[in-house]
């Protein structure tokens, strides 16, 4: 059973910076892509950024592009996401996801993309 827990989430005023960890486990092999979401209260699920595993290809939401980095470990079997100037809309319950399914697309946008998710992790921007 694959798991992911998601790490690195807290308070912050804003134009600070948080970083955000992601670890798998249970699974056999490498997955072909991993993501982050964001859900504010209130709202639906927002697509954050996503990497690609084989080709390290990177998406990103407009909301948060040009402030907000992911990268992966294949060692360590984990994805990360690096948030700067991070302001109250930021706000949000932060989840990794993972897609272990063959990509068909660069279309890694929408939830149905990926397969496992992880709980979440609070992210709370002050002004």
């Amino acid at each position: 059973q694959v798991q992911l827990v998601e790490s690195g989430g807290g308070l912050v005023q804003a134009g600070g910076s948080l970083r955000l960890s992601c670890a798998a486990s249970g699974r056999t092999f490498s997955p072909y892509a991993m993501g982050w979401f964001r859900q504010a209260a209130g709202k639906e699920r927002e697509f954050v950024a996503a990497i690609t595993w084989r080709g390290s290809n990177t998406y990103y939401g407009d909301s948060v592009k040009g402030r907000f980095s992911i990268s992966r470990d294949n060692a360590r079997s984990t994805v990360s996401l690096q948030m700067n100037s991070l302001n109250p809309e930021d706000t949000a319950v932060y989840y990794c996801a993972e897609r272990l399914r063959p990509l068909v697309s660069s279309r890694l946008s929408g939830t149905a993309e990926y397969d496992y998710w992880g709980q979440g992790t609070q992210v709370t921007v002050s002004s």
